[in-house]
């Protein structure tokens, strides 16, 4: 994010999205919402948006909105010592989501990658989700997704989100990146 006034607009839009796909969204809540560009200044190319609702010990549940085409860029959660990675269900709200894990590369794939995208992504077995279909990740299984045409939203059921912890493909990208001052 280039200036505050930009980080605020996209908080506003999100707020937006997310009262009028008709999930309530009190305005404690969205103050909290994080708009992340992963240090990468391309907020509608590599970019999310989302509001963490609980994050405890055990269980995070966030919603994810997305503009057309944003991807999430491919990172895996890693175990940390003794304790398992994050485990996360993604549960499509509204919108498509074309989510890429580990496995046999899907043939003609529905992604919009650029060319400079190359090496950023490596996993490329697709999974399609429609509003009403979920998908569960497990700890260390690289995976990244990219909204439709439509923009989407999507809900994560998780264990304990560690998202610092998170290992980028791309060794460029910083997961909380400074929120601009001005």
């Amino acid at each position: 994010m280039k200036t505050r006034q930009e980080f605020e607009e996209r908080q506003k839009w999100t707020a937006n999205q997310i009262r009028e796909a008709g999930y309530p969204l009190t305005d404690e809540e969205a103050a909290r919402i994080e708009v992340a560009d992963f240090g990468l200044g391309e907020i509608d190319h590599f970019g999310i948006q989302l509001i963490t609702y609980v994050n405890t010990e055990r269980v995070c549940s966030k919603d994810i909105v997305m503009k057309p085409w944003q991807i999430c860029p491919e990172h895996l959660h890693p175990n940390e010592g003794a304790e398992l990675g994050k485990e996360e269900t993604f549960r499509c709200r509204k919108g498509l989501v074309y989510l890429y894990v580990q496995g046999s590369p899907t043939q003609s794939p529905s992604h919009r990658l650029r060319p400079e995208d190359e090496g950023r992504v490596s996993v490329f077995h697709e999974i399609v989700l429609k509003p009403g279909d979920q998908y569960t990740i497990m700890p260390n299984n690289l995976h990244w997704f990219q909204a439709g045409n439509e923009g989407c939203i999507v809900t994560e059921f998780s264990t304990r989100s560690t998202d610092g912890s998170d290992v980028f493909t791309d060794k460029a990208i910083i997961r909380a990146p400074k929120i601009p001052t001005s």
